[in-house]
């Protein structure tokens, strides 16, 4: 089985896309290869051409639906108040809609529903990832760092070693030197936590088809 997390961006800015693929290694994950920058074809192409080969797991960064009249859906302000109760900050989290989310969330909505409506040889599970949160929810004494780390090149050299721990084994130490590969890392664990019955996500709403067709988990 294949998990693979993407730190997606606006379409006009595909060089802070990144895909990570892990494979599985017994019980841990180990890196297998990585895109950057990823555009739309090369995204398409390599989720097509793994998923003829074995089950696809995705945690995609990047809202996959929006509310009906605007503003924030159900499941923001939900996990909005949830990394609050944890001690996070909310202001990673954004209506899909906003002026500065809106080409964000076009580009999502036409990526997830390309990637799940294709035909496939295995299976192809997609699941909508907040990476700040799939982090902080999980690292328990050492929150404060967690909220420094888009910033801080030490920080992201220690979340590296805490993937490890993490069981998401050799991931190259370059990945640290910007957030967005460390973002996708964290969608691909906040997937393989949603999708394996042997552990379960920290906070998980659920798909309310057909507007909201995708969980949405931490």
């Amino acid at each position: 089985m294949y998990y693979i997390g993407i730190d997606l961006s606006g379409p006009s800015n595909t060089k802070d896309t990144v895909l990570v693929c892990f494979e599985r290694k017994g019980e841990a994950l180990g890196y297998h290869t990585h895109i950057q920058p990823a555009g739309d074809e090369e995204i398409l192409a390599f989720i097509e051409e793994k998923s003829e080969h074995a089950e696809v797991v995705i945690g995609m960064d990047a809202p996959l639906s929006y509310e009906d009249g605007g503003g924030e859906r159900k499941q923001d302000k939900e996990l909005k108040r949830f990394i609050i109760s944890l001690g996070m900050k909310p202001g990673s989290i954004m209506a899909p809609t906003m002026t500065k989310m809106v080409y964000l969330t076009l580009r999502g909505i036409r990526l997830s529903r390309e990637i799940t409506t294709a035909e496939t040889a295995y299976p192809v599970h997609l699941v909508e990832v907040h990476p700040g949160a799939v982090i902080g929810s999980r690292m328990g004494t050492s929150l404060s760092e967690v909220l420094e780390y888009k910033k801080d090149l030490q920080i992201r050299s220690k979340l590296l070693r805490w993937f490890q721990s993490q069981q998401l084994i050799g991931i190259p130490e370059s990945f640290a030197q910007e957030s967005h590969t460390v973002d996708a890392c964290a969608a691909a664990l906040g997937a393989w936590h949603w999708i394996d019955p042997a552990y379960h996500s920290p906070w998980l709403y659920p798909a309310e088809p057909p507007l909201h067709p995708y969980d949405y988990c931490i």
